[in-house]
Order: C-alpha cells, then structure tokens, then sequence
C-alpha cells in the first residue's frame, strides 16, 4: 500500500511538472503545500507518533479497553483543540507565515501573494491530516497497517485531479492545486472511520488535559519535535534559503526531493512504520534480545534496498527526471538544474533511511531526549554547511548540506543504540557487507555499461526515454538480485514475523 501511495506520488509530481513547470506559480504552491506538509510531519507522523504509539501500546498491554478507549478519546480532544488553535492562527496570518518560510519573496509582489492565498487554503490540511496520522496510530498499534499506508492515494488523486480537471477554472491555474490539498485532507480523514469503528475505537474527544497519557504523551512530544524530523527542519531551512535564489530554485529543489523520497518513502518509513509497535511491545515485555535482533533486521533491510536505490539515483538522475518530468511547461535547464540537486540527495538517502530505522529504537523506549541532542547537533551542522556550500554551489549546495548533515545525524544515533547496549550486532555482519558490496558493483558496472551507449536523454523522444530507461532499470535491478543470489544472500530469509 506504501508503495501504491508512492508510485501515484510520482504520477502526480509528474502531472505538476506538465501543468505548471519551475515558474513563480508553481514554486509559490510548493512553499504553500511545504509549510502544513512540514508541521504535519513534524506533529502528526513525526512527535505525535512516536510519543503517542509508545504509550497506547503500554495501555493495551497492560490495562483493560475501557482505559484504552479514555486515553484515545482524551488525546483526540486535546490534540483536536490544539490544531484548531493553530489552524485559526495560520489562516489569519499567512503573509506573515510567508515572510518567515519564503523571506526571498517580498520581492517579487505576485509570487508573496500567490503563496499567501493558497497557504490559507492549504494550512487547514495540517489540522485533517494530523487527526488522519492520529487515527492511523491506532490503527498501526493493532496491526492494521493497509489502511494507514493507502491513505496517501487520496492526497495524490485530488492534486492529479485538481491539476487536470480544477486548474482551467481559476485565473491563476496553480490555485487548484490549493484546493486539491484541502478535499485530500477530508478525504483522507473520512476514510479512516469506518475502520476505527469496527475495531471499537472510534473516538469521541474530551478536552482532558490532565489525563495521566496525555500528560506523558505532551511531555514525550517536546523533545520528539526535533528529534525525529530533524532532517524535514532540514528540507524546510533549504526552501527558505532557496527562497532567495533565482526562480526555479525552489521547484528544483521539490522534483529533485520527490525523487529521492520514493524509495525512502516506500521502504524506510514502511519499516520504520512496522517496527515502531513491534519495538514498543518487546520493551515493555522486558525483551532485550528480541528488541536487538528486531534492530537488526531493520538494519539489513534498509541496507539492502538503501544502498541500490541511492547508486540507481547517483547513476540515473537525469534519465529518471527526462523520462518523468521533461514534459510540457518544464525546461531543459530545469532538468539539468534538478539533476544536480536530485544527485545530491541520493548521497544522503542511506542516511535518511538509517535514520528512520535507528530513532524507533529510542522512542520505543520512550527515550525522547537522546534524538533531540542527536538532532540538534545535525540541524546547526546542516546550517553551517547551508552558509558554506550555497555560495558555490547554490541550490545544489543545499541539497548537499541536508546530506551531509543526515550521515552525521544517522552515525550518532546508532552510536547511541550501541552505547546504551540496546543494540548489538548479531552473527554475519562482515559476511553480509562484502556480499551487498559484490552485488552492488555488479549493478553499477552493468548500468554504466549500458548508459554508455546510449544518447543524451534529452534529444530522446518521450517513448525512446521509457524504453531505454525500463531498459536500464531492468537489466540493473535483475544483476542486483542475481548477483545477491550467487552470494549466497536469500531473500526469503529476510521475511520473518516481528
């Protein structure tokens, strides 16, 4: 279901790159869609999850479904009040949320206020969405994960509808898009309730504050704000800073992170996602072996998809972005420029995948403190290199700076794990790396192999672009697994229950 939700992602930024390209219309929706996008993965999936499964996870282990039911109904209450709050806020003051997130626009008069208008439209998609995030931690907690996970579908539908069929009817065509995203936030909060109610935990919020599991959940929250999405502060302090570049920068930057978020998107979070339950159960069962090899399993997953996905990007950048992006209203040098900064975020994408793997092993535990000192070291470094780098190399120094951070990010986060005797590694390690080492230079000798031959993408028709790069992809990923397979790595092996 991840991976549906990802796939129809890609269709839609496909779409978006066809109707509104690099200009000042689309880098004005993408500050819009970031500044709620961001909150929500930074309150919804982010803080709120990680402190709130934890906790249910212990009611439900420990307590009966009456107290489970008052936790769920008190935290929706509260959480429910709080986002209104914010929402309300937002909407009156989104030139101001404009200025702070997009400073380099208060020059440029019509990009500042197509931003601010549709911030208004796409700020309240914080408030569904986190309640959406909040249904489906319930939901993930006893082991629905398919719902969860296709909700996302929803989003991509109504911005690839909003963009094709809504646009022609604004004289601003980019403001559909604003739009798409606050049906999408209905949509995919609606859709969660029938299954809440058939598990019996629908909920009816109480504005209970000082309910025992909210007050641990609030005080878990607030160093989980920054421990977990360091690296989406990241994402946004590059938006910022590319705010000041010239036109494009910032949609360079969002098609480039689009990307690279796919493969972090379908198998880094879908782990991380699994893993989190699964973790908090064995903590609270007082089960540090299986909690240690639960750790490492995630690890050598991650490892085993990671480091093929991050290569296939370095390699395939520009054919990925000609073959999907290179279409109506985007440019040539919109290509080049996406290219240069999707390259750069493939160097990091082990790390942001390590990352998402490594910070349950903390919040599982109900340790919230370690990721924020972890993840505020990370966001300064990132600055530094932000200032360094994006002279240089302007927006593709940013893409690289949020890289560069997220390996320092992930390097001491599992240097915690190890240091706290949490996480061992088990039995087969150094076998393991030199059999994904064999494979992985297998694929890239063949893929390097077979783009030598080929011309430049951007001379190729739209039909010689897909084939040649189904062409790639193919031969590239059959060497991986094959390649896997006579090094004795079996990919059965890897599917057991946690």
């Amino acid at each position: 279901m991840t991976m549906l939700s990802r796939i129809l992602g890609l269709v839609r930024d496909i779409v978006i790159a066809r109707y509104f390209g690099a200009g000042a219309g689309a880098d004005a929706f993408f500050v819009a869609f970031k500044i709620p996008n961001f909150l929500r993965r930074l309150f919804a999936e982010g803080a709120f999850s990680q402190a709130f499964v934890p906790v249910l996870s212990e009611y439900r282990t420990n307590k009966g479904i009456k107290d489970v039911r008052a936790l769920i109904n008190s935290v929706a209450g509260v959480l429910g009040m709080v986002l209104l709050v914010v929402t309300l806020l937002a909407v009156v003051g989104s030139p101001v949320l404009t200025t702070i997130f997009a400073p380099g626009f208060i020059n440029e008069a019509e990009k500042f206020s197509l931003a601010s208008e549709m911030l208004r439209l796409t700020f309240p998609y914080l408030l569904l969405i986190s309640l959406t995030a909040f249904a489906g931690s319930i939901l993930n907690s006893y082991g629905r994960f398919a719902v969860p996970a296709f909700t996302p579908v929803l989003l991509n539908l109504s911005l690839i509808a909003s963009a094709i069929w809504l646009s022609p009817l604004f004289e601003h065509p980019v403001i559909a898009m604003a739009w798409g995203v606050l049906i999408a936030g209905m949509l995919q909060l609606f859709f969660q309730f029938p299954f809440l109610l058939k598990l019996g935990l629908m909920p009816r919020p109480r504005l209970d504050y000082r309910h025992e599991g909210v007050v641990r959940i609030m005080r878990l929250m607030l160093p989980a704000l920054f421990g977990v999405s360091i690296s989406q502060i990241n994402l946004l302090l590059d938006t910022v800073l590319a705010s000041f570049l010239q036109t494009g920068s910032v949609s360079w930057l969002y098609y480039s992170d689009r990307l690279s978020e796919l493969p972090l998107g379908v198998f880094g979070v879908a782990i991380a996602t699994v893993i989190l339950p699964s973790l908090s159960r064995k903590h609270t069962t007082e089960s540090a072996d299986a909690f240690s090899k639960t750790l490492d399993w995630a690890l050598r997953v991650v490892l085993l998809i990671g480091f093929p996905a991050a290569i296939a990007l370095l390699l395939l950048a520009e054919p990925l972005l000609a073959t999907l992006f290179y279409h109506g209203e985007l440019t040539e040098h919109d290509v080049s420029m996406s290219t240069l900064s999707l390259r750069a975020y493939a160097s990091g994408l082990m790390a942001f995948m390590l990352i998402k793997v490594l910070a349950p092993g903390y919040f599982s535990r109900q340790d919230t403190k370690t990721p924020v000192k972890i993840g505020v070291v990370a966001m300064v470094v990132n600055m530094v290199f932000n200032l360094i780098l994006i002279w240089p190399l302007a927006h593709t120094g940013l893409a690289l700076a949020t890289s560069l951070s997220a390996w320092l990010n992930a390097y001491l986060l599992y240097r915690g794990l190890q240091k706290e005797r949490v996480y061992w590694l088990q039995e087969g390690w150094a076998r393991f790396i030199s059999q994904l080492l064999f494979s992985l230079i297998v694929m890239s000798l063949v893929v390097a192999a077979i783009l030598n031959f080929l011309p430049s993408w951007l001379l190729m028709s739209v039909i010689e672009r897909v084939a040649y790069l189904a062409l790639v992809v193919v031969s590239g990923g059959a060497s991986y697994f094959v390649a896997l397979y006579l090094s004795g790595i079996r990919l059965r092996a890897f599917l057991v229950r946690h």
